[in-house]
C-alpha cells in the first residue's frame, strides 16, 4: 500500500502537522540516519529550524537481520526489547561484540556526518525527532532516552508511518507523538512498502543535507 511519493514528501506533510513549531528559538530538528534525515530535513525546512543527527543502532537477531532486538546510543547506553530478550536462546551477553560493533559505526558516521562539530545542544530544548518509519521502535525509542538525558525539555516524535503498538511504547515515556498513519502490528508491512520511492540514502547524501 503506497501512501508517499518519497521521504521529501512525507516530511513536507509531517510540517504542516507541526506548524505550531515553526521559527521557535527554543526548538531543534533531530534526524535518525539514513533515511530519517531526508525526512526531516524538509520538516527542519518548512519549519525553519536547525537540524543535526541523532545516530542510534539497531542490535539485531543473528537469525533475523531484520529483527531489532533493541538499539544503542551515542554514549554507549542500550534499549532491549524484553520480550524479545525472554526467549531463552536470547542473552544480553552474547551480544557484546554487536555492541561494539555498532558503537564503532556511530563513531564513523559522527565523524562524516559533522566534521568533528559538537551535536546542537538541546538542554531546555524542543526537540523533534524524525525518522522514515517506525517497525519495533527500539532505534527511536533510543534516541528519545539520549536526547532526554541530555536535558530536553520536551521531545516530539515524528514519523509518516508506524505500528501503533511500538509508537504507544515510546510515548510512554512522556513525549508527544506526530505520526501520520499510525498502523496496527498485524497489518503492518515492511516502511518501504509505503514509499513509491524509498531508494537508499548514502552517507554523502546526509552529509549533504546537514550542511544545506
Amino acid at each position: 500500500m503506497i501512501i508517499f511519493k518519497d521521504r521529501r514528501s512525507a516530511g513536507i506533510l509531517l510540517a504542516e502537522r507541526m506548524h505550531q513549531y515553526k521559527g521557535r528559538k527554543d526548538t531543534i530538528v533531530f534526524g535518525i540516519p539514513r533515511g530519517g534525515v531526508v525526512v526531516a530535513y524538509e520538516v527542519a525546512k518548512a519549519l525553519k529550524l536547525p537540524l543535526d543527527v541523532v545516530i542510534t543502532r539497531k542490535i539485531s537477531d543473528p537469525h533475523q537481520p531484520e529483527l531489532a532486538l533493541g538499539a544503542v546510543d551515542p554514549d554507549g547506553q542500550v534499549v532491549w526489547d524484553s520480550g524479545l530478550l525472554e526467549q531463552p536462546e536470547l542473552k544480553i551477553k552474547n551480544f557484546k561484540f554487536k555492541i561494539e560493533e555498532e558503537m564503532n559505526e556511530i563513531k564513523r558516521r559522527e565523524k562524516i556526518y559533522r566534521k568533528n562539530k559538537e551535536p546542537l545542544d538541546v538542554k531546555d530544548k524542543v526537540v523533534i525527532v524524525v525518522d522514515d518509519g517506525i517497525a519495533t521502535g527500539e532505534t527511536m525509542l533510543s534516541a528519545v532516552k539520549y536526547l532526554k538525558r541530555k536535558g530536553a525539555k520536551k521531545v516530539v516524535v515524528s514519523v509518516p508511518v508506524g505500528v501503533s503498538d511500538a509508537i504507544a511504547r515510546i510515548v510512554l515515556e512522556g513525549v508527544e507523538s506526530v505520526v501520520l498513519f499510525p498502523i496496527p502490528a498485524e497489518d503492518f508491512q515492511p516502511v518501504s512498502s509505503y514509499f513509491q520511492n524509498f531508494g537508499e540514502v548514502e552517507d554523502q547524501t546526509v552529509k549533504k543535507l546537514l550542511v544545506s
